[in-house]
């Protein structure tokens, strides 16, 4: 797992070189394309800074990334520098953090991991209808009680069957006994089909589940099944916090994986990527898209060519060196929490590897909570788990002043 870390000079260079590169509708004859600058009268494209602000200029010169740009030259060349940009951070993501061979992948920078796994449920849906004439009434998709809400969303939008599996309540991970039952039962109603999702970090526990012994147990069944990798959470610190880390293309079951640039990477929001193996992107070309080159294969289509060139900026900057050392700081600063949390005897799960910590309800008051702006899993009922996330704002001294409030709630509780 290795890319270079660039010089923000070297950046910079790169970044205004791509946009040199690009259709200038100042400067050109562009008379076909719905697009243009961003609005002059709001946004300066003359404003002195910007030669030191390769982001911001991209902003104010607004490509457009319609479509997919791993397809080759199957794609609107009028943006075709920043286009380059995208393609490079795809690369990072799909060989060097996941372990895909060259060539072997296809990707785009998507609105977040909710398209994306959208995506993903789509193409694979698609790919049984056409390849297998599968009725809607044959495939099901498989996940867990703590996976996150786009994946009921999808099943909802494609029509097929949603299966939950209850969760293990010590581990969080997809309860295999529970599985092996329901594959048993959904097998007898006659579906043969199966779209399975499973979790490189949930978004509310941080849990990870066990891809290995997922695997072994669809393969005992005989299935015929797709798998996809919800790392919208984890994608962008799990692979550098666990050293064994499983989830890669290496593995011939796993198909596709989403992450998001907006959560670990601090990117904004509307980064998420979409990766998934050669040949299937196929399954969900909009061939009415007769005006764009190479026809559209992704949800969102025109989609913002700026998010892209910041979530490269942001791996380029540290490179993948730098950026294991900042994840492994946030993992340092969760584990202080958890002795913490130990010492008091409070209650609460967490990951080894992740930067959640997820405190039981029963220890902790609902105006401590909210004092601090802690997530519940439950907004409408009494909560159940309050979680912290260790980001790069959450600094030591109001992760102390927040356990020694916590620490006294004990106190008072045992008086």
């Amino acid at each position: 797992m290795y890319w270079e870390k660039y010089s923000y000079e070297k950046i910079k260079h790169k970044v205004f070189e791509a946009l040199s590169n690009n259709t200038n509708y100042n400067t050109e004859k562009v008379l076909g394309l719905p697009g243009t600058l961003l609005d002059s009268e709001v946004f300066y494209d003359d404003a002195p800074f910007l030669k030191d602000a390769p982001f911001l200029s991209t902003l104010i010169a607004n490509p457009n990334h319609i479509g997919v740009h791993t397809l080759g030259d199957k794609h609107e060349d009028f943006f075709k520098g920043t286009h380059e940009i995208e393609k490079d951070l795809i690369k990072i993501c799909a060989e060097e953090i996941f372990g895909a061979e060259p060539q072997s992948y296809d990707g785009y920078v998507a609105s977040g991991g909710t398209e994306a796994n959208i995506e993903a449920l789509w193409i694979y849906r698609n790919f049984y209808l056409q390849e297998y004439k599968a009725d809607l009434n044959d495939i099901a998709v498989i996940y867990s009680a703590d996976t996150h809400y786009s994946i009921p969303k999808a099943v909802n939008l494609l029509g097929v069957k949603g299966i939950e599996i209850n969760v293990d309540e010590k581990t969080r991970e997809i309860n295999l006994k529970d599985l092996e039952l329901i594959l048993h039962d959904v097998l007898l109603a006659g579906y043969k089909y199966f779209i399975v999702n499973v979790n490189m970090s949930t978004t509310m526990f941080g849990s990870v589940d066990d891809i290995n012994k997922i695997i072994d147990l669809l393969d005992l069944f005989h299935l015929n099944y797709k798998i996809h990798i919800d790392g919208a959470y984890g994608g962008f610190i799990f692979p550098f916090t666990n050293t064994e880390n499983p989830f890669t293309f290496k593995n011939k079951a796993i198909s596709s994986f989403s992450i998001d640039g907006h959560k670990m990477l601090q990117a904004p929001y509307g980064t998420g990527i979409f990766l998934i193996r050669k040949d299937f992107l196929k399954y969900v070309c909009t061939n009415e898209a007769g005006y764009v080159k190479g026809k559209d294969y992704t949800l969102c289509g025109s989609r913002s060519g700026a998010n892209a060139v910041c979530v490269w900026m942001i791996l380029r900057i540290h490179g993948s060196i730098g950026w294991s050392v900042k994840m492994h700081q946030l993992v340092d600063r969760a584990n202080s929490i958890c002795e913490r949390l130990n010492d008091m005897g409070v209650k609460y799960f967490r990951h080894r590897d992740l930067n959640i910590v997820t405190i039981d309800a029963n220890f902790m008051s609902g105006d401590l909570a909210r004092k601090y702006h802690l997530v519940p899993d439950n907004h409408e009922e009494k909560p159940n788990w309050y979680k912290i996330v260790v980001m790069p704002h959450v600094k030591q001294g109001i992760i102390d002043k927040f356990l020694s409030e916590l620490k006294d709630e004990q106190q008072n509780r045992i008086k």
